[in-house]
């Protein structure tokens, strides 16, 4: 198996972490697993250093506050280039992910650069969700169909990359600190030819807490989708990597 780390930020997520510690390690996969924590002030990271000292393979990383989703991403997968891994799984901390599917998602990646959990693959995908919910998700699909030509499901975070032929360049192109940072690095992954491959995925309601997106943050993931939209058809080459970026390890793969 490849090297592999299982990424996890969190931020007041401490009814969740030694769960999500227990299910993932229970897998019994070959794998490290980081929880990268914003400081959060319930006591998450202080819960995740004693699970650190209980699950050998665990770590936590300690942010000085809370600076964003896409940022938390931006530096786990910094981190995952820096130390070497070969594949990294993303996903988040309050079950709407079902670690379980950690080993199809590693299954898919082995023919792909990307794999994207997708709740539009089949039917009663969000369940115990509430309608004002379920529009809101269904609408920013179909934006990022309509506006940014990804068929992909491309605002969620359970996916795995490819650190062997996904080149480390890739992610300066993306600028997003916040949730769109998962439709804008979409978009360039897909910009640049790379081959996405989907794993059908239920997201049931959060265990416990509470959601973090903001109506603030709604708006600004709104705007910077119809700056992307623009932007790609006015500069494309803002989202193209140069010849001299490369690809690491296998040639890019067409779809």
């Amino acid at each position: 198996m490849p090297k592999t780390l299982i990424f996890i930020p969190t931020y007041n997520e401490k009814g969740n972490v030694e769960q999500i510690s227990e299910r993932v390690c229970g897998l019994g996969l070959d794998a490290d697993i980081v929880f990268m924590d914003d400081s959060s002030p319930d006591g998450t990271g202080e819960l995740l250093d004693e699970l650190a000292r209980k699950y050998a393979r665990l770590s936590v990383i300690h942010r000085p506050g809370k600076t964003g989703i896409g940022s938390a991403h931006m530096d786990g997968i910094a981190y995952a280039y820096d130390q070497h891994y070969q594949r990294l799984v993303t996903l988040d901390a309050d079950f709407t992910h079902s670690p379980e599917l950690i080993p199809q998602f590693l299954k898919r990646g082995e023919t792909a650069d990307v794999v994207v959990g997708s709740r539009y693959l089949a039917g009663e995908s969000l369940p115990g969700w509430t309608t004002f919910r379920k529009v809101l998700t269904k609408l920013g699909h179909l934006l990022t169909e309509r506006l940014l030509g990804m068929p992909q499901d491309a605002t969620g975070a359970f996916r795995v990359y490819n650190l062997e032929t996904v080149p480390r360049a890739l992610f300066d192109l993306v600028r997003s600190r916040g949730y769109a940072f998962f439709f804008e690095s979409l978009l360039i992954v897909n910009r640049n030819g790379f081959h996405i491959a989907e794993v059908p995925i239920a997201l049931p309601a959060r265990s416990a807490g509470h959601s973090k997106m903001s109506y603030g943050e709604i708006h600004r993931s709104l705007k910077t989708l119809f700056e992307l939209s623009v932007e790609s058809h006015r500069n494309p080459g803002r989202f193209l990597l140069r010849p001299s970026d490369g690809v690491r390890g296998a040639s890019r793969r067409s779809a």
